[in-house]
């Protein structure tokens, strides 16, 4: 995949180039009637600025550069427009915003590039516009790395709720002949006492849309928040329970005959298809087409399962590729001759504190461990799928995706007609974890639908999907440091396979250790794709470095809490949230026979997370009874629905710790569905309990994968306090654990 980093996003701005677009919501103008014709507004709904409109029944309706993939995040980011907006909850909506160039996320640009940054009232706009110009260059209309909230809310969805409000009064006030600051406003409603006039904002709507957009509107302090810090109900819900929402799965294109399409790709990658037998499939009830397209083939038919059956009796072979011998162990062995090739001296060094070699050789103490963790898939629930049509010069694109104006661009490219003459609709996501991010299967889609007449489905196989996609990478990781004779941490190093995003998942700066170093070999080939997976690198290195810190605990002869606390002096969140989710588990209380209790500390997206687990090992595999967790994301926008993803999060990163493994035999992966690739079931789930402290609520951190990275080192630890066995790979079921 294209690296998610800072230096990525510099890059594509020097790219882009230097011409200045304002950015949406203040472009001058605010030319909401060209917004309206791309699909923001329908009869009836007048837009007041990019991210608002309102509906002739005063229903207003947030929108927002995201989508839905479960998480609840639209509606947050509803609430924060409505809270700045003095609009009425019970009268809101919030819809995924066009497809378009139009709505690319600049605020997610700065916050990535520039987070804090504050230029000042008058260059506001300047700076909005390189920004949006950087996130347009990029195709920069993403869900995922928790950012919703954290930039799209602060940053923009606050500021347009405020915007419109602003512009509202300005409507009534020049309408009723009144000073702007003597209107009111609350409940989508605007008041002025001294003359008794109220009016609904639908009355005002399309005389606020012409006023002019202030650049920086005054948003509320934290102590005038009325909706923002509540558990406002989701607006995604009553769709979902009666079933109307509808999923990228069930697209169909109203008055057109549709097509289905199944799909074989080799097994091993970067290999092509070098023979095709289809005579049976051709033959099978209902096909219309057997296409090889050289990466894969596709059957169409007039339904997917006679689609899938002929794909299934398709006799392909395959050209031979480098890695067609590769195992499991031949992998993690060419993990290991590179991290012994770099020694004490290779690799990209990414932290350097101090003089490490120095305070090792001087430490009474010295503790050394290696961690392996091996490729993962995405599984989400609902199999990957898209629905293509091309037709009079135009591209039409039926999707659940977290990157629309990816999937236009592949579309575009596949069909070699411009991005205006691409139209994505977009449909929810049945889970995504950032295999949704990928357009991949909008290539493939366009690919299948250019040898076809009409509108074509094609559906993914779990199958195939499995076996055949990106994956989060395996890798190793090594660790050494030293102690003093009071069991005082001296020096950290550490290195590792693989640096990807975010770039500092792997750093340790809350902790108090004189001397650290911490860097990575890149230049290793992995056998499969790579793509981002939940939590990204946090996933691996929160396991990694938790567990390492468990070590030097025990090296140390101290209590994992106590150890971790006595490095956390200049960290005051970290130690708070520490300390109470300590407190929540009854940390030091007798634990039954063959039970164990584990903790871990992680801070990614910035929220940082403590996690306890309590371990029941009678069995000799690890049954996770209950897990306390107390989170700090700075701020909690909606509570109830920052619980959800964390507990969402926990359970997502248990499974991946119990049973998460993709293993290679012959270059080919070895599991094929939910039989060989386990999910946790509902009984083996753990009472989860969740505590919230708003540390910094300034500083903002996501929600939807910082509870993920802590769960695997936390129940690990506790494995290792129940029997006295570290377990130092994952998964954790299969390994013997003795008691």
């Amino acid at each position: 995949m294209n690296k998610w980093s800072r230096r990525g996003f510099i890059g594509a701005g020097l790219v882009g180039g230097t011409a200045l677009v304002v950015g949406v919501a203040i472009r001058p103008g605010n030319p909401v009637g060209e917004l309206a014709k791309n699909g923001a507004a329908r009869e009836g709904e007048q837009l007041v600025n990019a991210w608002v409109k309102i509906g002739e029944d005063n229903v207003v309706t947030a929108i927002a550069p995201h989508t839905d993939m479960g998480q609840g995040a639209l509606s947050t980011l509803a609430q924060m427009l409505a809270d700045e907006m003095d609009a009425d909850w019970d009268k809101m909506d919030v819809m995924s915003a066009p497809a378009n160039g139009d709505y690319v996320g600049g605020d997610m640009a700065r916050h990535f590039v520039a987070p804090g940054l504050d230029p000042g009232r008058w260059l506001e706009p300047t700076v909005d516009g390189i920004f949006q110009q950087l996130a347009g260059s990029m195709d920069l209309y993403l869900t995922g790395g928790s950012f919703s909230v954290r930039s799209t809310g602060q940053l923009g969805m606050r500021t347009a709720g405020a915007a419109a409000r602003e512009m509202l009064v300005g409507a009534a006030a020049h309408e009723w002949g009144v000073p702007a600051s003597e209107i009111t406003t609350r409940k989508s409603r605007l008041y002025h006492a001294a003359s008794g006039n109220e009016a609904d904002y639908a009355q005002f709507a399309a005389a606020a849309s012409r006023q002019s957009v202030p650049a920086k509107p005054k948003l509320k302090s934290i102590d005038e928040f009325e909706l923002m810090g509540t558990s406002a109900v989701r607006l995604d819900i009553p769709s979902k329970v009666d079933g109307t929402a509808l999923f990228g799965i069930d697209a169909q294109v109203p008055g057109q005959t549709m097509t289905y399409a199944a799909v074989l790709a080799p097994p091993v990658p970067g290999s092509k298809i070098a023979t095709l037998d289809a005579a049976e499939a051709r033959a099978m009830r209902g096909v219309t087409h057997v296409l090889n397209l050289g990466e894969f083939a596709a059957v169409v038919a007039d339904s997917y399962w006679h689609a899938q059956q002929a794909a299934n009796t398709l006799n392909a072979t395959y050209t031979t590729t480098a890695t067609d011998t590769l195992d499991q162990a031949g992998m993690f062995a060419m993990f290991d001759a590179a991290l012994n090739e770099a020694g004490e001296d290779g690799g990209d060094g990414l932290v350097s504190v101090g003089d490490t070699k120095e305070a090792f050789a001087g430490a009474a103490t010295k503790v050394e461990a290696e961690y392996q963790v091996p490729f993962l898939a995405h599984a989400a629930m609902e199999p990957i799928n898209c629905t293509v049509w091309a037709h009079d010069g135009q591209v039409e694109v039926w999707i659940g995706t977290q990157s629309p104006l990816r999937c236009r661009t592949a579309a575009a490219e596949a069909f070699d007609v411009s991005v205006d003459d691409v139209t994505v609709h977009l449909l929810h996501m049945g889970g995504g974890f950032g295999r949704r991010s990928d357009a991949a299967m909008v290539t493939m889609a366009a690919r299948i639908a250019k040898e076809v007449d009409g509108p074509v489905k094609m559906i993914w196989s779990r199958e195939e999907d499995t076996q055949k996609a990106a994956y989060r990478n395996a890798t190793t990781s090594r660790f050494r440091a030293g102690l003093d004779e009071n069991g005082k941490p001296l020096s950290w190093d550490n290195i590792f396979l693989f640096h990807n995003d975010p770039a500092d998942a792997a750093f340790v700066p809350y902790y108090d250790i004189p001397a650290q170093r911490v860097r990575a070999i890149n230049d290793v080939e992995l056998p499969l794709p790579f793509w981002a997976w939940r939590s990204v690198d946090h996933s691996q290195h929160g396991y990694f470095v938790e567990s390492f810190v468990d070590e030097m605990a025990h090296a140390a002869g101290q209590d994992p809490v106590a150890f971790r606390l006595s490095m956390l002096g200049n960290s005051p969140r970290f130690a708070t949230i520490l300390k109470k989710a300590a407190d929540m588990s009854g940390w030091g209380s007798t634990m039954p026979a063959n039970h164990g209790r584990g903790v871990a500390l992680v801070r990614s997206f910035n929220t940082i997370v403590a996690m306890v687990a309590d371990v029941d090992m009678s069995s000799g595999s690890p049954t996770v009874k209950k897990v306390y967790c107390c989170a700090d994301p700075g701020f909690a926008m909606n509570p109830d629905g920052f619980t959800a993803q964390i507990e969402g999060g926990i359970i997502y990163g248990l499974t991946a710790a119990l049973y998460g493994e993709i293993s290679i035999r012959n270059g080919a992966v070895e599991q094929s569905n939910f039989h060989d690739y386990q999910m946790l079931r509902m009984f083996e789930s753990p009472d989860i309990v969740v505590e919230i402290i708003n540390g910094a609520p300034d500083d903002i951190g996501g929600g939807g994968e910082p509870g993920t990275p802590p769960i695997a080192p936390a129940v690990a630890n506790a494995v290792f306090n129940a029997t006295g066995i570290r377990p130092r790979k994952l998964p954790l079921a299969g390994q013997s654990f003795s008691v």
